[in-house]
């Protein structure tokens, strides 16, 4: 929202490391606990209860009882408890609008451990020196955390730029916290930069219409042509990580079910939760470093409106008309290993770190048909299904063109002339800070 003044109000978040000693872990750890016992507890008294005016009122009368009988719950401090409960009501709001599922129990091992901190003044922020600043964690203390980003404190918070909360965070690398932070910019001025057409892909993840293209270095797919999901590691840590998979089978194997599983597995599950968390920080951080840029140096970004779910689905198996009651292998497992590398290069993450990118460096992100723009010859419009020999070279089959380039510079091409013909399904954002869906005037995306 612009105001008058030409200033914008600007909501992100900015996550740190912290730096906790085990009994600081501890303390963390049990609140975590907390809060996940507390949503289930939620969880089954709402589904017990009946549909009335007041159960709001009466979830909120039987959290504070609850607090009071149970020491397990006193741990989780006031606010926090009543975090949970909002979350909860906006789970359930969620599902009510079509935009996810029915809230459901949360796992001790299958769920994110996460406590809420809703005010922002109870956090009493100071920067000690130029890499570390501290916090106050409620109910435990003072703590460190990584200074990497300018925070709106002490005499730089207003009421227009502060921090309005944060939100702790355990991950396989440690426990972090997210600071919600809300300030008040002046609003950029439209970009001059030059229009570009990007195409995702697998063996090139961003192909630029310009030949600019962005490639994190890491091959997508092993010499036997399967996917790498672990080219975010160096050598070495492939090759613990190898191994600690190995290490995990094997004592998988003297693991019986329904029994606890042994604190020696759980230990070789954690470290490979740990390489596999690395891969996936340095696969953000590539992304991040590589949107940012993209946003500084083009005004225009163009982009396919692309349906990735159905595009990683697995393919429908075909009857064998010489057996009956049996199925061909139809590349079952080719198209896993594409789908796995679908999912590894993140495709929608990138676009949408590209469109608030974009729109906070006054540049702005164009969507355009998908259909037909990798089997399109960029140089004279002929469009063949075989035109796409492989997943690298595209050869035009028009007799009078026989244009030869890379597939994915020819898609991005195609999908800037889409832009310039003007071929627009969401422009974000557009003339009067509203988007464009085939002629209708949308909202555009809101940045995270």
């Amino acid at each position: 929202m612009i105001s008058e003044l030409g200033l914008v109000k600007r909501q992100f978040g900015h996550r740190a490391r912290l730096a906790l000693s085990p009994a600081e872990v501890r303390v963390l750890d049990e609140q975590a606990h907390a809060a996940r016992t507390l949503w289930n507890c939620l969880h089954s008294w709402w589904q017990m209860t009946p549909k009335s005016d007041t159960k709001l009122t009466a979830a909120d009368a039987a959290i504070r009882q609850g607090r009071k009988d149970l020491d397990h719950l006193a741990v989780l401090p006031a606010q926090a408890a009543q975090a949970v409960l909002k979350t909860y009501l906006r789970a359930w709001g969620n599902c009510w609008e079509g935009r996810a599922e029915e809230p459901a129990y949360k796992g001790r091992f299958r769920s994110a451990m996460s406590v809420d901190i809703p005010q922002g003044r109870d956090l009493n922020i100071v920067r000690v020196h130029r890499r570390w600043g501290m916090v106050n964690i409620p109910k435990g203390g003072r703590v460190r955390f990584r200074w990497t980003k300018d925070l709106p404190v002490g005499k730089r918070a207003n009421k227009e730029n502060r921090i309005t909360g944060a939100r702790l965070v355990k991950d396989a690398l440690g426990w972090h916290i997210a600071f919600r932070v809300q300030t008040l910019e002046r609003a950029p001025k439209p970009h001059q930069g030059p229009e570009v057409g990007i195409d995702t892909g697998v063996n090139i993840p961003l192909a630029l219409s310009n030949e600019d293209h962005q490639d994190h270095g890491r091959a997508p797919r092993l010499p036997d042509g399967t996917a790498d999901r672990d080219k975010w590691l160096t050598e070495k840590e492939k090759a613990k990580l190898l191994k600690l998979e190995r290490q995990a089978a094997h004592r998988k194997t003297f693991h019986k079910r329904g029994e606890k599983t042994s604190k020696r597995l759980q230990h070789t599950y954690d470290q490979i939760k740990q390489l596999r968390a690395t891969a996936t920080r340095r696969a953000l951080d590539w992304q991040h470093q590589t949107t940012t840029d993209l946003a500084r140096t083009y005004g225009v970004i163009v982009v396919e409106q692309l349906n990735i779910l159905g595009m990683t689905k697995a393919p429908a198996p075909r009857p064998d008309p010489e057996n009956e009651g049996k199925f061909l292998r139809n590349g079952g497992a080719a198209k896993a290993g594409t789908n796995r590398s679908i999912a590894h290069e993140a495709w929608g993450r990138t676009v949408t770190m590209l469109t608030y990118k974009t729109a906070r460096n006054g540049g702005r992100l164009v969507k355009v048909p998908a259909p037909y723009t990798s089997q399109r010859c960029s140089a004279c419009g002929f469009t063949t299904p075989g035109s796409r020999e492989s997943q690298e070279k595209f050869v035009c089959k028009n007799p009078d063109c026989g244009f030869v380039s890379n597939a994915d510079w020819n898609a991005a091409r195609n999908i800037l002339h889409l832009y310039r013909i003007g071929h627009i399904i969401v422009e974000v954002p557009a003339a009067g800070r509203r988007g464009r869906r085939a002629g209708k005037t949308v909202k555009p995306v809101a940045e995270r």
